[in-house]
């Protein structure tokens, strides 16, 4: 059985986007954070070696990386669906904001994240400034260009996307308000009931913060 071991607020709602997009028979284990450090508990920490969300088990196989688990799902659970096939006009556009999400998106919010109150004029700080100012403006054009950012259709580049525009900016308070393009795709996003079921899962008594 298809376990989603979720750590609340964090990556992993991903997967369980995707398992309820997918319409899967899956289990869900929740984790809560520590309250001392907002940290994953020692519990999840043990699931992998690297000690993050997200994690999935599937009978003895225990895989991490969002990534990794959205192709797995696809492939071995979703019979290939939400991945746009080679002959797609949106192809190149799906593979390039799937891996971007956490190749160039999320590992800048990181670095903005870890270098916020170190002082102004801190070069590191000015780079990452200009480098998620670069990325935000790269969304908002393409949300411009296309109603999802694979193309036409929701693919696992909107799972992988979405988490780094909405709950993400918990962490760190970032305004949406200046993005008409990414407000109004957040809005689209919101209605699909698939996303609905799975925020009501992963984060229960939590607002989604697609506004």
């Amino acid at each position: 059985m298809l376990m989603v071991h979720h750590l609340g607020v964090s990556q992993s709602e991903r997967i369980v986007w995707l398992c309820e997009e997918l319409e899967l028979d899956y289990e869900l284990k929740r984790y809560e954070r520590r309250a001392d450090n907002r940290l994953a508990p020692d519990e999840y920490k043990a699931l992998h070696p690297m000690g993050i969300a997200p994690v999935i088990t599937d009978g003895d196989l225990v895989l991490g990386e969002s990534g990794a688990i959205c192709d797995y799902i696809c492939a071995r659970h979703g019979g290939e669906r939400l991945i746009p096939r080679p002959d797609d006009a949106g192809f190149a556009e799906h593979l390039f904001w799937f891996h971007w999400s956490n190749g160039t998106f999320m590992t800048t919010l990181m670095m903005q994240l870890v270098l916020a109150g170190r002082g102004e004029g801190n070069p590191a700080a000015a780079f990452v400034e200009d480098r998620s100012r670069r990325c935000w403006a790269m969304v908002e054009d393409r949300l411009g260009a296309a109603p999802f950012f694979g193309g036409a259709d929701l693919s696992t580049a909107d799972i992988m996307m979405v988490y780094c525009l909405t709950t993400s900016r918990a962490f760190r308070g970032t305004s949406i308000d200046g993005y008409p393009n990414l407000r109004a795709y957040l809005e689209r996003i919101g209605r699909r009931p698939a996303y609905r079921r799975a925020m009501a899962k992963a984060e229960p008594g939590m607002t989604p913060m697609l506004a």
